[in-house]
């Protein structure tokens, strides 16, 4: 009896010096990174990230994903197959497992955090795949550049990511084991070259942000690049992080905050801004208006009656610089061909707390030709569904944090001014020691 004892003490205390071990243990990452690439080969400039999607013969597959901060789960180019064997499933191809229509994650995905469209239509159980025996879960998809709807068959899915200490790629990895969907693959023609998938960052519970546990902290960063050449970066974690070649700047050290919203139809994310400022003259916004922020809309969009104040005001204060004939969709264009630098004003977005994201020249005049520019803030009609929607060249060359455990949202402003951009991420790869 006595040795039993001993036994369990022994046992308890090994017990005991695992877990402290085990809470003990500091990973070397902070957060996980992937490139952010800038398409232009579409009808709107768009931004993907890089993911690994399985690991076949000794390496890691790759596939590029659109970057939706408003889509309600992940979709993406993939073959659902039951009773994978070794070797049946085809080479360089990405295979995965279907959740049946009885499991609570197919009602749920169909349901509560489904795409709102109404021209989706029903959708009806699957039959089934051979050797699975139950029905298969079909849900709904809506392409965010051709706002088409499809259908796509929901599964379990992995993906593998790169981990950062802020500064370098480590060569540690993280996984990742959402629900996601298989759609065939025209369903994404439409995308630019090489982007074969919809990667949900939205608040959703099957974004992927959901599925990213401890020791990473919820938040995510966006940097997005100016230029198709060289890759942006993107972030999930809590920091720090650096760009070269300010290696020893923190970037959450440049950034102001404010709350994040909510909006009763969209797992999207919102801010509040109180007023439009350019230069000195001021255009109030209703306190019922939330401003949405948006990966997927080239530029900035406003209702009619507050387009027209800020082209008016901005009109003023460009009264001197050469117009041209309005290029569609703008309102505004500039003759830029000229001996003298046009230096077109900011336009600073007042947030509460007296807080200021400004939208330098980077980023609210879009370049036409090497002639012609102009301002990129589009009408969207006084019935649109967002009066304010902040797009993706506002996003250029600004490091945004959106911290999904406090509901904040942090800006940096243009980080040209801070003599770097978001292309100037060190993705080396380094063991971390």
């Amino acid at each position: 009896m006595f040795f039993l004892l001993q036994l369990i003490l022994m046992v308890l205390v090994f017990i005991s010096h695992e877990q402290n071990a085990i809470a003990a243990y500091v990973p070397p990452y902070t957060s996980i990174v992937a490139p952010v690439t800038k398409h232009t080969d579409s009808a709107k400039p768009l931004y993907s990230v890089q993911i690994m999607t399985s690991y076949i013969n000794m390496q890691y597959m790759h596939a590029n994903f659109l970057i939706d901060i408003d889509a309600p789960f992940i979709w993406h180019d993939c073959i659902l197959q039951w009773n994978i064997y070794p070797g049946s499933c085809p080479t360089n191809t990405l295979c995965t497992y279907p959740v049946s229509c009885e499991e609570y994650q197919c009602t749920e995905v169909r349901t509560t955090y489904s795409y709102k469209n109404p021209s989706c239509p029903p959708v009806t159980n699957s039959s089934t795949l051979p050797g699975w025996g139950y029905c298969t879960c079909p849900v709904n998809v809506v392409n965010p550049i051709t706002g088409s709807c499809g259908q796509a068959m929901l599964n379990y899915d992995a993906f593998t990511v790169n981990t950062s200490n802020g500064k370098n790629v480590l060569t540690d990895s993280y996984g990742a084991y959402p629900n996601a969907a298989c759609a065939p693959s025209s369903s994404f023609e439409s995308f630019p070259s090489n982007v074969t998938g919809v990667m949900a960052f939205s608040s959703s519970p099957y974004a992927l942000p959901a599925y990213l546990y401890q020791p990473l902290k919820r938040s995510l960063a966006l940097c997005f690049p100016s230029t198709s050449s060289t890759p942006g970066v993107l972030f999930f974690g809590s920091g720090p992080y650096y760009l070269l070649p300010q290696s020893n700047v923190d970037l959450k050290s440049l950034l102001s905050y404010t709350p994040l919203l909510k909006h009763p139809d969209s797992f999207g994310y919102f801010i509040r801004v109180n007023s439009i400022v350019i230069r000195r003259r001021s255009i109030d916004i209703p306190s019922n208006i939330t401003t949405k922020l948006s990966s997927i809309a080239p530029y900035a969009v406003l209702r009619t009656d507050i387009y027209n104040r800020v082209v008016w005001i901005f009109s003023i204060y460009t009264i001197g610089f050469p117009r041209v004939s309005p290029v569609a969709p703008f309102g505004l264009c500039f003759w830029t061909f000229t001996q003298f630098v046009l230096r077109f004003p900011d336009i600073d977005l007042i947030l509460p707390d007296g807080k200021k994201w400004t939208i330098s020249a980077a980023n609210s005049m879009k370049q036409i030709t090497k002639d012609v520019t102009c301002l990129a803030f589009i009408d969207g009609g006084m019935s649109t569904e967002h009066a304010i929607v902040i797009g993706t060249l506002q996003f250029e060359d600004n490091f945004l944090e959106f911290d999904l455990e406090n509901l904040t949202f942090g800006f940096s402003s243009s980080l040209l001014l801070r003599q770097t951009t978001c292309a100037n991420f060190n993705f080396t790869l380094t063991n971390g020691a």
